[in-house]
């Protein structure tokens, strides 16, 4: 009998056996999160998002500022995921570091802003394309052909990440590379073909609120502060999904140390890709107010106008398929989740949730129930909204745990794993908290005010169903040796 892995052995003390394949290199696992987070779909598609709010200043000065929100919270999960390597993620730390309870509460925010920001890449890469290859379906059936599109998109997803469990990480391994080098050619032929850098328009606030006319990005409102803060969107829906690095930890070698590298540098690049090029594209933009007027048009106008049309196709078709391959991911990472909850009973369905093919050791059942849901999703609720609700959803899920391990943290977790942030970890976490909340009230704001009956709603079902019912039958993770 092979004798086990450094890896099988640190699951094993965490209560698992080894069930998924463990193929995934140190790179792979980085290149899954870099390709959720996905600059060419978060950054493009929602780039009307943050400029439409105060002007060049909300993406000079906003995507910086947010980005050091995102990089402490990444820090604090990369520390919790060393010590805590398993499928759950999230769920399980906040149910070892803060009871079944904070447990239970973290997985159901956390898969649902897994299945949300599934329906908000999917949706945003429909909306793109069809904005940049100036296809516009007929009024009549454009909701119609946006959901069989959409769901013709996702389903092909799941069957990669069912039959295809090789080819997955191979495309995902592809995309990391593909989102860096278009991002990087973008940046470099848009700065070249400016002629003149306007240096001001990083630090310029404007407000172009009430663009574009009829539809609105943000209603007209006369804060210029309060704007600059609603931008804040563009760059917290951007670097989301850093955590499907902590969700493929079984999957991972040498996960220890993989997982949290994979976590932080995901962040780190994104965010430091994603600021240049969305600063190339500020820089190149011919005309402020007639791109605030362009709305989700913005991007492919710029382009165009500065490229010339051939050049431009190019590059929006390798944005298309990057943001496909950034759904191909999200995929992933909420089948992975999907399938930990469910091992723990924590799901209805849970028998059939967690079955695992004997084939392609895929999580097959959690791969099509997540995809499924995605789907419904884009039926009910506009992009913006969805963008809204996955990004306060997931950070929620995001902080939860982290503030659980800073109560923890030298009381009952004193066990830790080789990446740690010794004294820094309690203030960043409450950094972290902290502007957790903010985005919990920004994310709610016009347009986007269907998102706050979503939260509340989604706080009081989940009140009543732990409080009626799961506080007494969810037993939560296994304890082994935790600490």
């Amino acid at each position: 009998m092979p004798s086990e892995s450094p890896d099988e052995q640190r699951l094993r003390e965490l209560g698992y056996r080894q069930e998924l394949a463990r193929r995934m290199s140190g790179f792979s696992n980085f290149a899954l999160s870099l390709a959720i987070i996905c600059i060419l779909s978060g950054g493009i598609t929602s780039f009307h998002v943050g400029f439409n709010s105060a002007g060049g200043a909300s993406l000079g000065v906003g995507w910086p500022l947010v980005s050091l929100f995102s990089l402490c919270v990444a820090a604090t999960m990369a520390q919790v995921a060393s010590a805590f390597p398993t499928a759950g993620g999230l769920y399980h730390w906040g149910s070892l570091l803060g009871g079944r309870a904070c447990g239970w509460v973290t997985a159901w925010f956390n898969l649902a802003g897994l299945i949300t920001v599934l329906a908000a890449i999917n949706t945003g890469t429909f909306d793109f394309a069809t904005a940049a290859f100036g296809w516009t379906p007929a009024a009549e059936s454009a909701g119609t052909v946006r959901v069989i599109s959409v769901s013709v998109m996702t389903l092909s997803q799941a069957l990669l990440n069912h039959y295809g469990n090789r080819w997955t990480t191979r495309l995902t391994d592809f995309s990391g590379w593909l989102i860096l080098g278009i991002a990087s050619v973008m940046t470099v032929a848009l700065l070249v073909a400016t002629p003149h850098w306007e240096w001001s328009r990083l630090w310029t606030f404007t407000n172009f609120s009430g663009l574009p006319e009829g539809s609105p990005v943000f209603p007209k409102q006369d804060s210029l502060p309060w704007l600059f803060c609603l931008g804040f969107l563009l760059p917290a829906y951007t670097l989301t999904g850093f955590d499907a690095s902590a969700h493929t930890s079984e999957e991972t070698l040498e996960a220890t140390r993989n997982v949290p590298k994979g976590i932080v540098r995901s962040v780190a690049v994104s965010a430091g890709f994603g600021w240049v090029m969305i600063v190339a594209l500020l820089l190149a933009m011919p005309d402020l107010k007639t791109g605030a007027a362009k709305g989700i048009e913005i991007v492919p106008w710029i382009l165009r106008s500065v490229l010339g049309e051939g050049f431009a196709l190019a590059l929006l078709a390798g944005v298309v398929t990057a943001q496909y391959l950034c759904g191909l991911a999200a995929l992933t990472s909420a089948s992975r989740m999907t399938y930990a909850f469910a091992r723990d009973n924590g799901l209805p369905g849970s028998r059939w949730l967690k079955r695992v093919d004997p084939t392609t050791h895929s999580p097959s059942a959690a791969v099509w129930s997540s995809a499924l849901a995605s789907v419904a999703l884009v039926i009910l609720l506009r992009y913006e909204t969805i963008a809204a609700v996955c990004a306060v959803f997931l950070y929620l899920s995001y902080v939860l745990p982290v503030a659980a391990g800073a109560w923890a943290h030298g009381r009952t977790w004193t066990r830790f794993g080789p990446f740690q942030l010794g004294r820094a970890f309690k203030p960043l976490a409450v950094l972290a908290s902290l502007g957790c909340l903010f985005l919990l009230v920004i994310g709610v704001q016009p347009p986007n005010q269907q998102a706050l009956p979503i939260l509340l709603g989604s706080a009081a079902v989940m009140a009543l169903i732990w409080f009626g019912s799961e506080r007494r039958r969810f037993k939560g993770p296994p304890s082994g040796r935790l600490f």
